[in-house]
Order: C-alpha cells, then structure tokens, then sequence
C-alpha cells in the first residue's frame, strides 16, 4: 500500500497552473481506492442489499461526531488493539491503520481534479478536510484500547470511505451504470435528514448536519464526475429535485452545510461542472428559484451571503438583465439588512467581472453606477462607505458625471463621501489621461448633466464651484508618476478648446508638475504654434467677429501654458526649446537682436509682443511673459527693439518693449537692472519723456511706461546697493556705462538722475534723427516727480528706509529754489506720497514736512496750495510718533486754515481748508 501511495504522491506533472497524473499514477490511485474501499466493505453489514445498506448507512450516521479544525498531521496511528466485539473488525483496524496514506491520495486527486473536474475538486477539499479533522480528533484515543469512541471513529471511517472510495475511482467501467442509483440515495439522504432532524436535540441536530455534509459531498463527487452530454442529461431529468433539495439547505444555520450547497447548486443552475461560460446559465431555471432565493436575502447571515454570490456568479455571465434587475428592485427600496445586501451583490458583481474574461454590457454597468451613487449618499454610513469604496472600480465614464455633481451637495456627509470617492478613482486611472479630460468636461459642462447637478445641489440652477473639486487635485497629482503620459493629452485639450477657462485653471493646480517636464511642454507649445498660421500683414485682428474671438484664444492658447511654469524655468539658458541658439547668437550676431526664431518659446514671445497685426490681449500677456525670459536674452533684444523704435516713433512696440523690461525688473531683481544695455534703455526714456503728448493721447500713455520703468529701475538699484557689498556695486557699474557715453546722465545713479533733474533747472538736448533739438524739460521735471510718486508705491519693504533717506532730504533741501510753482507743487506731491505710503519712516523729516506745507498753504499758487493741503492732512492721519512730532507746528497750522476759509481764494483751496480745520479742531 505505501509503495502505491508513493506512486501516487510522485506522479504528477506540471501543466501550467495546474497539475496532472501520469498513467502509472492514475493506475496506482485506482488500486489504493479498490483496496481501500475493500477493506471498508468486509464483513460489513453494508454486504446487505441496497435498501439495506442505505439503513445501515443512516443507523451507523446517527452516532455523534465532531470533527475539529484542519490540522495536517504525519504523525502515524499504530499498534490499535484488535477487538473481537465487531465482525471483520481487523479490516476496519487496518484501514484505520492507513488514513495517512487515503489524506496522501485524497491531496493528489485533488489537485488533479482542478482542471478538468472544478466541483469533483471542491468536493474532494472537503473530504481532505473530514479525514485530517478525523485523524486529529481521534489521536488521543490510540492509547486506549477499548475505547468507544475509537471503535466509533473506526467504524464512521469504513462506512463513508465505502461511498467516497467508489466516488473518487480516476477511471471506472461500472460508474455509468450505478450512478443514477446512487444520486437517488443521496438526494433521499437528504431530505430524509433535513425533514427528521429540524427539531431534535443540540446531540441529534449534529450528527443530522454531519450526516447532510456527507450526503452533499457524495452528491458534489458524483457530480463532479460527470462528464458533457451525462452531466446534461442528469441536469435535465434531475435538475428540479436537485433545486428543491439544495436549496432548503442554504437556509442552514452551518457555513459547511451552506457551502457544500452551493456548490452543487451552481452546477444545476449553470448546467456546468467544469468552467463557466458567458452561455451555460439557466435563465428558466433561474427565473422559477429566483423569488425562493431573494427571500433568504431580506436577513443578513450566512446564507444571504451565499445567495447574493450564487447570484453575482450568474449576473457576471449572463446577458439575463431581467433577473439583475428583479434582485436590485427587492433589496434597494427595502431595509437595512436588503440594502446592505445589495450593496454586497454590487460588490461581487464588481470584482467578478474584474477576475473574468467576461465582459458586462454597458447598459448593466449602468445600472450599477446608478445605485451605488444613491448609495452613497444614504444615511447609513455602512453603506454610503461601501458605496465610496466601489465606484472608484467602475469605468469613470458611468460615474464621474454625477460623482462631481455630488461633491456640490450642501449636505456635508455626501460632500465628504463624494470628495474622498472622486480622490480614490483618479488614484485608480492616474496614468490615465482621459480620466482627467473627463473631469474637466464634467467641470467645464455642467449645463450637459443639468438633472444629476441640480439633484445633487439640492437647489435647481444654483451655480456650482468648481474649486470644491480642483483643491483636491494635488492630493492626486501627487501619486502621479509620469507626467509626460499626462500633459501631452492635457495641454492637446487646451488646444482644442481654447477658451476653456477651467483647463487652465487646472494646469495651474498642477503648475509644479509642469515644471518637471519643462522642455516637453515647451516642444508641445512649439508644434502647436508652428502649425498656426500669423496674422496677415496690413490686416488687423477683428475682436466682434465670431471667428475673430476663436482666433484670440487660439493666438492666447500658448502663451497661457506658458504663464503657469513657474518662473524658475527659465533660468536654463542651456534648454534649446525655450532658447534655441540666442545665448551664443547674441554674443556674436547683431542679426538675432532684429527677428527672432520660431524654434524656440522665447521667440516666439518675442515676436507675438512686437507684431504689429497681433490681437492686443496677445500683444500684452507676450510682453508680459517676455519679462520671464533670462536678462542676458531680453535685455539685448529689447534694448535694441526700443531703441529703433524710439527713432522710428513706433509706440506700439514702445510700450511693448517697455512692459516687458518692467516685468523683467520686478521678476529678475539686480540681474535685469545689472545688464550694461540697461543704460540705454534709460536714454530711450528720456528721449520718450522729452516728446510733447496730451493726456490720454498714445505717447501721454508710452511715457507713463517710462516713468513706471524708471521707478522699477530705481527700486531695484536701492535694493542692489544694498545687497552688494565685496563686489563692484551695481551703482557704479551703472555710473561707469554713463559717464563713459558723455552723456548728461553724470550723477551715476537711476536715483541721482531723477532728483537732479527734478530739482536743477538745466535744460536736456536729445538727439531726434539727424537734428539735435534743445528741448524745454519743465514737462520732463514733472515726470522726474512723478517717478519717484510711483517708486514710493513700488518700493519693496526692505528699501524703504534708505528710500526715504536717499531721497527726502535731498528733495527737501531744494524745493524752496526751485523757482517753477508746478514744479514745486509736483514736489509736494511727492512729499504726500511718501507720507501716505511711508509712514513713520518720515518721522525724522515730519516737522520740515510741517514748515513745506505750511508756506505753500500761505504763498504757493492754487495746485501748491491744494498739494499742500494734501501734505497737511496726511500728516495729520499718520502715526501717533509723527502728530508728537509735529504738535507744535499744528497751532500755526490752525490759525492759517482759519484765515484762508475767510479768504477769497479759490472755492476748492477753502473747501479743503474747511474739512482740514475740522480735523484739526477734533484732535
């Protein structure tokens, strides 16, 4: 026997996943199984006929069994005493003798079995299971010869290995003769057990399970063991009996009793043994046992549990859409217990069909979409959790439409549920850009979804924010590996739907995730761009046509993608999509400072600032943008570009050219303001402040872009001297690029320039084509004031104390010489303006500040006395330290502003004057 059993062990062969016997194994298995089964029939009283076997089959079954955990064991039974006291007893001792070698030969039919036999499987398991729960619960009896419960165990042993040693045979003649017999036994077992053991005692009740287990197991291998059109015709002549003996067990309290059903169950209703297929379901037989099965689901125990499998089992293959509808229809309008129910069946519908080859039909996924997200906003959070845990597995397409809408819900418990559902699916699909396309459709057309939304907001028409669904994003864009498979589709979308607001709102979310694939954005932006076609020559942009607006957001399109790459990128000179070749070319190549590629993004922002026949709105962000680009590139370029078209009067690209070395100021600090061709750009500004203009006029508004850019430049230079210390200052760099030029520019500094040219009466020549014309400068003084009035507004915080020390004092000194009265009103003015924005950085200069607007209330002329009106009362609303300062001052003050309301100046100064006293007399 134990060579035989070796035989068996050893004579496998791997094939695949799956192992399968020799011919010398299957031969040996067949004789361990004869010989076995041998012993179990000697001198038996199962020798009887068959109604006799089947009664001495239920009289031995009624002794009391347990059988424990599985826990293999090697350790031998040996040496059991030899008893007399039962016929043919010694055979019975010796099959005993050899349980380890029949759990040996039982592991290896299994696993030979589970490729062509699945239910013969299933069953053999269990069978493995009851001999190893044999072997254990009976090993501490070997020491007792005369034990009962020993002779019982041995007895129990022979009387079931008679019907499973038959069963288990790989290859027998006589099977297809006895084996109809046999399913008429067992389904007789079966219900005599399940009818006359329901109401007997806790001992009775267990040896009824035990003896129902056995039935089944011999059922499922019998079953198991038929093969095509003999399963098929058993079914057929069998089916109905096998349904109604089966199913009375899944209301069995025992998870074994319940299992072993099911199994059995799914072969009649699948009309399979073996693998399941898309066309083996029973839909009759289905549709007959359906209204029996959903009544084991309104509870939730163990053979809810196994209903709601057996039913996902078949809604996975079956194209039967009434029963998957019948069973959501009874459990989601019922209670808790149906509900949660439902929930489960979604679940294993879910998972199955991921394990299957099988694929369920859109309009199924539907459904199940659309309950789980009723689910989730159910009140039982059991339920709406597990709800939230399943959506995320299901294609967004059926889903995420409403999944948005939900998270707009005012009810906080669906908002949070829907946010943390919303996370966990872009986990899910985060290689997958459509997804997110998706989400941004769902965002940018909520108006297509109008019935989800506004059942969803709970109010009809309220207008959703969409920041309720960004600000989740970067918890997704963090799990995020590869940003190239994303922002290829993403910015392809911009593209395509240029005035999409939301798109762009979301690539500024994930701006820091831009930035690591740098020079694929900008290839992206260089293909799109090239494949645009320029604006024709003498023809400008037409913004009230329809297609001319579809022609802006085009034009506005890359240049968008560009403003939300963090400023750092461009710091590469080195990356050839955003520079191409000008780092070297400008060294050495006067040519590139006059057209610039359209190879790279620099260019191209270069270019789209300039164009004369570009839209505005594209003129402006481009000009913007440029201001981005690295110094060593734009300074050059646009010093160049300003100056011819200074000479050329081309204020359009003045003002361009402007905006962009403003830009540059604010963004590059000390490395745009450093350039040596930032003096030029300087002397372009005189010259431009020199040209006559009227307010509003297009050179009134190119000469406020001077001002702003001479008062960026002067911030900056406050901010450079004070960083620089071991180094050649930034100053006097700047001095040295001046006086070598001989130019009037001789002070050295952006600052010197401006208050000495504020403050001397000097007259500027400047050179206007081949003619030097002298021009007179008062306008040109006003707007030296007006730079510092702007530089007070844009000085950074840590400047303002040297701003004020640098300037003021100087300003202060001059003013009573300075023999033009708007020139000394636009001097107090600048006073104002530092008051105002300074603060108690004045203090120091606040009583000198007092005595300025004190004299121009009593001598100056209508605008020095309302600028000095203006002085008095900032003054007066500053700090408490500056009031202490000036106190004493304050009673002249009093006495002046009485005497002017009672004057005859002009209605506007007293008007002032009036709500000054007022002020003044309340303090």
């Amino acid at each position: 026997m134990s060579h035989l059993v070796s035989i068996v062990y050893d004579g496998s062969t791997v094939q695949g996943e799956f192992e399968l016997p020799t011919r010398l194994s299957v031969a040996a298995a067949d004789l361990v199984l004869s010989l076995t089964e041998a012993l179990a029939r000697t001198n038996s009283v199962f020798n009887c006929s068959d109604d006799k076997r089947k009664a001495a089959a239920t009289g031995e079954r009624n002794l009391p069994v347990m059988l424990l955990p599985s826990t293999p064991t090697k350790k031998k039974v040996n040496n059991i005493s030899k008893s007399s006291d039962y016929e043919g007893m010694e055979m019975k001792l010796l099959l005993w003798d050899h349980l380890d070698n029949l759990i040996i030969l039982v592991e290896r039919l299994t696993a030979w079995s589970r490729k062509s036999r699945p239910l013969h499987a299933k069953a053999l398991e269990r069978v493995c299971k009851w001999l190893r729960g044999m072997q254990e619960n009976y090993i501490h009896e070997q020491t007792k010869a005369d034990s009962e419960m020993l002779k019982r165990g041995v007895l129990l042993l022979s009387s079931c290995w008679k019907h499973y040693g038959m069963l288990l045979h790989l290859e027998d003649n006589k099977f297809p003769q006895q084996y109809t017999e046999l399913l008429e036994q067992y389904l007789s077992g079966i219900q005599f057990y399940a009818d006359n053991y329901a109401e007997e005692s806790p001992r009775n009740k267990e040896s009824g399970r035990e003896t129902i287990i056995f039935f089944l197991n011999c059922l499922a291998l019998l079953l198991g063991r038929l093969h095509g059109k003999q399963f098929e015709t058993t079914i057929e002549e069998y089916g109905s009996r096998l349904s109604e003996a089966i199913i009375s067990q899944l209301n069995s309290v025992d998870d074994e009793v319940i299992d072993s059903s099911l199994c059995i169950f799914k072969a009649v209703i699948f009309r399979t043994n073996s693998s399941l297929s898309k066309h083996s379901a029973d839909i009759r037989q289905i549709n007959v046992l359906l209204p029996m099965l959903l009544d084991l689901l309104d509870e939730r125990d163990s053979a809810a549990k196994a209903v709601i499998k057996l039913l996902a089992e078949y809604c996975s293959i079956s194209s039967d859409t009434q029963c998957l509808g019948e069973i959501l229809k009874r459990l989601i309008s019922g209670n808790v217990s149906q509900k949660r129910n439902a929930v489960d069946f979604i679940s294993d519908l879910i998972h199955m069909s991921m394990q299957s080859d099988t694929v369920l039909p859109p309009p199924i996924w539907q459904h199940l979409s659309c309950h789980l997200l009723e689910f989730l906003q159910d009140e039982q959070m059991v339920i709406s959790t597990q709800a939230s845990s399943l959506i995320p597995l299901i294609d967004p397409s059926f889903t995420l439409p409403a999944l948005v809408c939900l998270i707009y819900s005012p009810l906080e418990r669906v908002h949070s549920l829907a946010s943390g559902t919303l996370i966990a699916l872009l986990k899910n699909y985060k290689h997958n850009p459509d997804v997110i396309c998706l989400l941004l459709d769902c965002l940018s057309k909520p108006s297509e979804n109008p019935d989800i939304c506004d059942a969803a907001d709970g109010v009809e028409g309220k207008k959703t924010d969409i920041d309720r669904v960004l600000k989740l994003l970067p918890e997704w864009s963090k799990m995020v590996e590869d940003w190239k498979v994303m922002i290829g589709p993403l910015i392809d979308k911009l593209f395509a739907e240029p005035s999409n607001a939301v798109i762009v709102r979301f690539l500024s979310s994930i701006s820091e995730h831009l930035a690591s694939a740098t020079d694929f954005v900008f290839q992206r932006i260089i293909s799109y761009s090239r494949r645009q076609k320029d604006p024709d020559e003498g023809v400008y942009p037409n913004y009230d046509a329809p297609e001319g607006q579809i022609d802006l957001f085009k034009r506005l399109c890359p240049l968008l993608v560009v403003r939300l790459l963090p400023l750092q990128v461009f710091n590469d000179l080195n990356s050839s999509a955003l520079y191409d070749e000008l780092p070297t070319k400008l060294a050495h190549d006067d040519e590139c400072l006059r057209t610039q590629s359209t190879e790279c993004v620099a260019g191209l922002l270069i270019n789209r600032s300039l164009s004369k026949f570009e839209f505005e709105d594209v003129r402006r962000l481009a000009a913007e943008l440029c201001g981005r680009i690295h110094p060593k590139v734009l300074i050059p370029i646009m010093s160049y570009q300003l100056k011819n078209a200074t000479s050329a009067k081309d204020l359009l690209k003045i003002k361009a050219c402007l905006f962009s070395i403003c830009t540059s100021l604010l963004v590059n600090g000390t490395d745009a303001y450093a350039h040596p061709d930032m003096f030029w750009i300087c002397k372009a500004t005189e010259t431009i402040l020199l040209w006559p203009s009227v307010d509003g006029d297009d050179i009134s508004k190119a000469q406020h872009g001077c001002i702003d850019c001479l008062a960026l430049m002067l911030c900056t230079e406050l901010q450079a001297t004070k960083a620089v210390k071991n180094s050649i200052s930034i100053e006097v760099c700047f001095e040295q690029s001046i006086v070598s030029s001989g130019d009037s520019l001789t002070k050295g500094s952006v600052c010197s320039y401006v208050i000495h040219h504020l403050v001397c009466g000097e007259d500027i020549s400047v050179m206007l084509g081949r003619n030097e014309v002298v021009k007179a400068h008062h306008s040109f003084r006003l707007c030296m004031a007006n730079v510092l009035i702007s530089a007070c507004q844009k000085v950074p915080c840590a400047s303002k104390k040297p701003f004020v020390s640098k300037i003021l004092p100087r300003v202060l000194h001059s003013v009573e010489e300075i023999a033009n009265s708007e020139v000394r009103s636009a001097c107090i003015q600048v006073f104002f303006s530092m008051v105002y924005h300074l603060k108690s950085l004045v203090l120091p200069y606040s009583s000198d500040l007092l005595k300025v607007s004190i004299k121009s209330l009593r001598e100056g002329s209508e605008k020095e006395r309302i600028a000095g009106a203006k002085l008095l009362a900032s003054l007066m609303a500053s700090e408490e330290a500056v009031l202490q300062k000036i106190s004493g001052g304050l009673v002249d003050a009093r006495t002046l502003l009485q005497d002017i309301c009672s004057s005859d100046l002009p209605l506007d100064v007293r008007k002032m004057c009036q709500r000054l006293l007022v002020c003044l007399t309340s303090l």
